[in-house]
Order: C-alpha cells, then structure tokens, then sequence
C-alpha cells in the first residue's frame, strides 16, 4: 500500500477511534488497514495510535499527524478537482471561520443568499473569537479583525469596525452621560472579558492613549450575555459596533465617548491559494465580499 493510501487509512481511522468503522468506510478487511497502519508508524517511526481493548485512540503525535493528513488530503483532492477542470463549477463543502456575533448579526443573510445562487455548495460555519491557521485547520476562508499578521494568506478588505461604550437610553437618562473616559468611574460598568481580559477599557484622545482601570458591577463571559444586560438598563458596556448595529438601528442602545474612541479596524475577508482556489471558495469570496462591503455595520459613521 502507498503512502496515500496508508495516509488514508490513518485518516479514516482517526475520525472514527475504530479499526473496524475505519475498515468498512474504506471497503477494505480490518487486517489490511491494520498493517497499513503498522506500517506508516514503522515508516514515520513513531507510535500513532493507542490500542487497547476499549478501543483505540490517537497519541499526541498521532493528533499532530491527523491534523497533516487531513490538510495534505484536502489539498490533493482539490488539485485533481482543478486539473479535470471542476474548479470551474463551484461544488462542494466550504469551511467559514468567523466570529460568532459576525456571524448572527452580519454573515447568516448572506450565506443563505450564497446558498440559494449556488445549490452545489455547502457551507461548514465555524463560529471562533480567535484567529484559525487556516493552512493547519482546513479552513477555506475566514473573517478577520484587524491587521493582517499571516504573509502567506490573500485577503479582501470588505469594511472596518470601531469599539464603541454604549448603554441603554434609559439608563443615560437616569444616570447621565459620561462626558470623559474617567467619568466611567461614577458609572455602572458591564464588562465582557471576551472583550478585554482584564476589566481595563483604552481611549485616545488628541492622540494620546488613555486606559482606563474600572470595577465592574456586572461581568460577563461573553458579549451577548453583556449587550443583552445593557438594553435592559444595567449600565455601561464596551463593545465592537457590528455587534450592536441592530440595537442602535432599533434604538435599543446609544454610543457615547465617540471622541475618545481607538482608530477603527480592518476587516478583511482572507483565503488560501488566490487564483488557484476551488470554484466555491473564488465564487464565494466575490460574493460575500460585494455584500460586505455594502453592509452599514462594517462603515463606521
């Protein structure tokens, strides 16, 4: 058995933890990817797998490996597919990396919009608030705050994004509008540590950087969870302004700072292999990024 194939029983073997479920998806008899398997850990030199009578389970080179094996096979099936020409129709599954309140607010509506205009494709959403390799993840395209750190990726600027404070009409009519950063101070601070770690919110001013240290009088694992406490009136949260677009249009919410406000950030949309990307990864970075860079959420005003 070659290396592909023996790669492929590998790869088989890792997405089912089973030998015998392996063997039936491949068609092949549980000896022969048995001594396949053996055989790729005698070529490589190390143990992949861990066998025992519960089972079998990856090593931590073995985890390193599936992440390879599944990278190089997706990368061969796409150069058959373009050198038979089927680059031409997109077809497929796509892999989209973004986060997830892009995702609700933004993307979801032009998704469908994709789907519908191209019923070949399917699209694998993956909702990170972080940024995926998409070379060691297998991820076709992903949504992107702020610079760009990988040389190696192609990318499309689809608009830019501002950290906003903002709070509930009601709440700034009880309490008052902060006219300064550290008039947060004499305000009612709802923090999202998937904003910031550490409860610390950073200003300019006159191109001076201001941080400010604040004491939370409610703190939230996630932005929805803070949002959602700001409209009913808590107080005062920090936020990107794409995950309040809704909020603001419906008047549930209202920014204040804006003059102290950090530079705004590129968004971009970035892919692998540019021109010789698959039909649905080109067909959808054309699509999404025309839709993008027309939304009111990603221009800031």
């Amino acid at each position: 058995m070659d290396r592909y194939q023996q790669m492929r029983a590998f790869q088989a073997v890792a997405e089912d933890l089973s030998l015998a479920a392996a063997a039936r998806r491949l068609n092949m008899s549980a000896p022969t990817l048995t001594r396949a398997i053996a055989a790729l850990e005698q070529r490589l030199g190390t143990a992949l797998l861990s066998r025992s009578t519960r089972g079998v389970q990856l090593t931590e080179a073995g985890q390193r490996f599936a992440l390879d094996c599944q990278r190089i096979l997706r990368e061969l099936v796409e150069a058959n597919e373009s050198a038979s020409g089927l680059h031409r129709q997109p077809r497929g599954r796509l892999t989209l990396a973004m986060p997830l309140l892009f995702g609700q607010q933004v993307l979801t509506p032009i998704l469908l919009d994709y789907l519908n205009a191209y019923p070949e494709v399917q699209i694998l959403g993956q909702y990170l608030d972080r940024v995926p390799n998409l070379h060691e993840e297998g991820v076709d395209v992903a949504i992107q705050v702020g610079e760009l750190a990988d040389s190696s990726l192609y990318a499309r600027k689809i608009g830019s994004i501002r950290r906003v404070v903002c709070a509930s009409p009601a709440y700034l009519a009880a309490q008052g509008e902060p006219e300064t950063p550290q008039g947060l101070h004499a305000q009612q601070i709802i923090h999202s540590s998937a904003d910031t770690r550490l409860p610390e919110w950073r200003f300019q001013h006159n191109g001076q950087a201001l941080t400010v240290s604040l004491r939370p009088r409610l703190s939230c694992a996630t932005s929805q969870a803070a949002i959602a406490a700001a409209c009913r009136g808590a107080g005062l949260t920090r936020c990107t302004s794409y995950q309040i677009h809704a909020q603001l249009q419906a008047g549930q919410l209202r920014t204040v700072l804006t003059a102290f406000e950090l530079p705004s950030q590129p968004v971009y949309l970035v892919y692998r292999e540019g021109r010789r990307a698959a039909a649905r990864v080109r067909s959808f970075v054309d699509f999404a990024a025309a839709k993008l860079r027309e939304h009111p959420a990603l221009t800031p005003s």
